[in-house]
């Protein structure tokens, strides 16, 4: 079911795939959401399982495939009476199922997800309709023994719109034995139709304990700091790419050039605009503009409750957020530039504008903005 050899869509660069994952960490409340609804007999067909990027809903839902395809469907019949109650998703990785779905050859399992393209060498921009057509011949060709099937779409945000219709249509008209798994960052984006079709799972942001054990397992090399899970707002997947990137000292550059608003360091400001314009240097630039977004939210805060971080992403963090968001007249003045550099962002990076001049425009902009107080 899945070609190794190209990159997926459904995988984070330098983390294990989530069929690898052999943990989830901080969700029981969900697990055991599902397992209430499945113990009781009343499994539903199509599952939505929601929450911000990064926290192991891709996880949940490839637990919830082995689990669903391993585990015999009870008929009814026994003369033992009901089963005991299944209190765990957990399968033994030596069970076929988990060794088929660990080698992508379980054909009671097919995803939905953005193909890559190896003529242009990038992934599609969205699911299309192809994506969700194909599922036609799975489920005319798998689970012939009368098993369970599993779809897992990841992610449903990036459907078309020919996709989501098509896919609309199976969960109006389930196959037999066959289960949806949705995953959706963002599920106001999705057809309200979708939506009301399906059974919300939603998981919550994790812990900075669990933040540490999910860490662990996705990359025991890389230590959990406070600074990075900090930033990376409850978010395992976010905090492997912002180590990756080099996340921590970009804000700390950040936070540090804050620091002197509303005259702040015209070398660091350029300095900070040429590392993104440097050949090859997109992903830096993208993770420099999140950055900026994510300091602007955490003045907002500030400003809005007069708290600040009990944990600082960065030396000095909570000087500087006090110094320039000290009540809410000012956190509504830095949601406004937030919102409108944001803008800015987007629209510069459509039409290729040079690096260094977005991030020294953005700059100038939070300048102005300090200067008013």
């Amino acid at each position: 079911m899945t070609d190794d050899a190209l990159p997926q869509s459904d995988q984070i660069d330098g983390a294990p795939h989530p069929r690898e994952t052999a943990m989830i960490f901080g969700q029981e409340a969900a697990e055991r959401g599902f397992l209430d609804v499945f113990n009781a007999g009343r499994l539903h067909h199509g599952w939505l399982i929601t929450g911000p990027r990064g926290i192991g809903k891709a996880t949940l839902a490839w637990q919830i495939a082995r689990f669903l395809i391993a585990t015999p469907k009870d008929d009814g019949d026994s003369l033992f009476g009901a089963p005991p109650a299944t209190t765990s998703l957990a399968i033994d990785p030596e069970h076929p199922v988990a060794r088929r779905i660990q080698a992508g050859s379980e054909p009671g399992l097919v995803t939905v997800k953005r193909p890559y393209d190896e003529k242009t060498k990038k992934f599609k921009a969205q699911i299309t309709v192809d994506e969700v057509r194909r599922l036609k011949n799975f489920f005319s060709l798998s689970a012939a023994d009368g098993g369970h099937r599993v779809v897992i779409v990841d992610s449903a945000d990036e459907m078309n719109v020919s996709a989501a219709n098509a896919l609309l249509k199976l969960l109006e008209e389930p196959p037999a034995n066959t289960t949806l798994l949705l995953i959706s960052h963002q599920p106001s984006r999705l057809l309200p139709t979708i939506r009301s079709r399906c059974r919300e799972l939603r998981l919550a942001p994790l812990s900075p304990a669990d933040m540490a054990r999910a860490l662990e397992q996705a990359d025991p090399g890389e230590p959990a700091s406070p600074e990075l899970a900090e930033l990376a707002g409850g978010s395992v997947g976010e905090a492997i790419r912002l180590a990756q990137s080099g996340g921590t000292e970009i804000y700390a550059q950040l936070v540090a050039l804050f620091a002197g608003m509303p005259r702040p360091d015209r070398q660091a400001a350029m300095a900070l605009a040429e590392s993104a314009a440097m050949p090859g240097q997109q992903d830096r630039l993208d993770h420099l503009l999140n950055l900026i977004d994510l300091l602007l939210l955490r003045l907002v805060r500030v400003g809005a409750t007069g708290q600040v971080p009990q944990i600082e992403a960065a030396p000095n963090e909570a000087q500087v957020l006090a110094n320039l968001s000290k009540n809410p007249a000012q956190a509504r003045a830095w949601a406004d530039v937030a919102q409108e550099i944001s803008a800015r962002s987007r629209h510069g990076k459509s039409v290729n504008l040079d690096p260094a001049a977005l991030v020294l425009d953005t700059v100038w902009k939070i300048q102005q903005t300090a200067q008013r107080f």
